[in-house]
């Protein structure tokens, strides 16, 4: 897993994430990955798999929908195109 070294941190900024961890229960390195996960991945991002979901609960799709596409579907892996 990666590691990422913060130069040149102020003593008040390392006070602050100190504090902010201890509110939240967690160590300040976990809070530091906290921030750095909430600030790269914004709660409101699209999520392709929440996204297909809906979708297929506005439509109606049931499971049941879904066994039988899986029973027909082909299986037999992908032949490349031939030309000529």
């Amino acid at each position: 897993m990666p590691a990422v070294t913060i130069r040149n941190l102020s003593e008040e900024a390392h006070r602050a994430l100190k504090v902010r961890a201890a509110q939240h229960n967690r160590s300040t390195e976990a809070e530091m990955r906290a921030i750095l996960e909430a600030a790269v991945r914004p709660a409101g991002r699209l999520r392709i798999g929440t996204a297909l979901s809906e979708m297929s609960r506005k439509i109606g799709l049931t499971n049941a929908d879904v066994e039988a596409l899986e029973q027909t579907r082909d299986t037999r892996p992908a032949q490349p195109m031939r030309f000529g």
